[in-house]
Formats: structure tokens, sequence, C-alpha cells
């Protein structure tokens, strides 16, 4: 697996961090994509689902972590104290979900989810393209992300539940005509499927990716 350099760390929620790696020159990735990490010398590996809107010199996978877990137990642990300078080996990109600009979009996350919807959003918006961007959950990981998206003239709803967008904006529909991307773990990605079906959209139309068990 290739060794990249991390160029940066942030905290950027509870639990939460973001990280920037050093992109080789042939690392063709969008957001919606995933690497698989595993730290030099070891064993574990993981899934991580790029964040950042594109690729160029860098790019950044958002990690959860656990609370009072040694950095032996947990790879998320591991990862959320690197720092710069440090070497983490990465496999990818992954997956066939991407977002390279295309068009307007509709993005639905849950948990680790809001990485790539904040890349997608952020990714459409640069475009010249509409966004908007559901999270179900509070304090979602990314707000300042979330609130300078909505600056920019994205659609912003964090919900507790996605029947809670009965009550959205009227000027917003919960699911409007872009196309809709999904990603979560497996509960919230049969609620969402229920809405798309509630709405007369096809969930086979949609871009999902399900992280499995919550």
């Amino acid at each position: 697996m290739p060794t990249l350099t991390v160029a940066a760390v942030a905290d950027v929620g509870p639990q939460t961090v973001a990280i920037e790696l050093d992109a080789p020159a042939s690392f063709d990735a969008a957001p919606g994509q995933f690497v698989l990490v595993r730290r030099p010398g070891g064993d574990d590996a993981g899934y991580y689902t790029i964040s950042s809107p594109a690729v160029a010199e860098t790019f950044e996978i958002t990690v959860g972590y656990p609370v009072d877990e040694s950095p032996e137990e947990s790879l998320g642990t591991w990862l959320a104290r690197r720092e710069v300078g440090d070497e983490i080996e990465i496999e990818g990109p992954l997956g066939t979900i991407e977002y390279r600009g295309e068009g307007d979009v509709a993005v639905y996350a849950a948990g680790p989810g809001i990485g790539p919807a904040v890349g997608v959003a952020e990714r459409a918006i640069e475009s010249g393209h509409d966004a908007t961007v559901v999270y179900r959950g509070d304090a979602p990981p990314h707000r300042a992300r979330l609130d300078a998206l909505a600056e920019a003239g994205a659609t912003v709803a964090v919900v507790d539940s996605l029947d809670d967008l009965a009550d959205f904006d009227a000027d917003h529909p919960s699911v409007p005509t872009p196309a809709v991307y999904v990603f979560g773990f497996d509960d919230f990605v049969a609620e969402a499927k229920a809405l798309l079906e509630a709405a007369d959209r096809d969930p086979a139309e949609a871009a999902i990716e399900s992280f499995g068990p919550a």
C-alpha cells in the first residue's frame, strides 16, 4: 500500500477529526469515493470516505473515533492522534459512487456520512449548481462547512429524523429533483429509501453508500 504523509489534522466535531493527506500525482478521486487506511506495520484497516470537494495536491478524509480508548484498540483513535508529518498507508481510491460537478445534488447523511456529504455539496456549489444537505443527528461534525454552504446558497437541514422534513420550509422540498446521494449506516439508508419512495422517487436511481450496521 502507498504511504502518504499527513499534511494537516483538525478537530471538526465531537470525537471527529479531518485529516488532510498529501496526494500522489496519480491519485484521481472525487467526493463519494473512499480509501482503505492502515497504520504502517499494523494489521487493522478501515475504509474512510473522501470528504474534500476535490483532490489536488492534498485530499481529506473525516475520521470518527470512540471516547476513552487507547490507540492500540482502535484505528480511528490512532488516526485521530496523528500529527503533521506522520505517515499513513492508503489504498485507493475505491468505489463507484462519486461526484465531479455534473449537476444539482441532494445529499442525505448521518454519522460518518457527513464527510462525503459536505464534499459533494461543496463541489456542486463550486461548479455553479444547487445543493441540498440533510443531516440526521445532533451536533453534526463539519458544522463550520455546513454554515459556509448555507451562506453560499445551499439548503442545509439538521434534523432528528427524516420525518421532520415534513415541517421543513415549503420552498425547499425534502426530496428535490436533482441527483440524490445517501451516506450512512443501514438504519439511516432504510429511512432515506422510505423517504424517496414516499416522494415517488426510485431509490435505485440514487447513489447510496451504506456503512453497514451502526
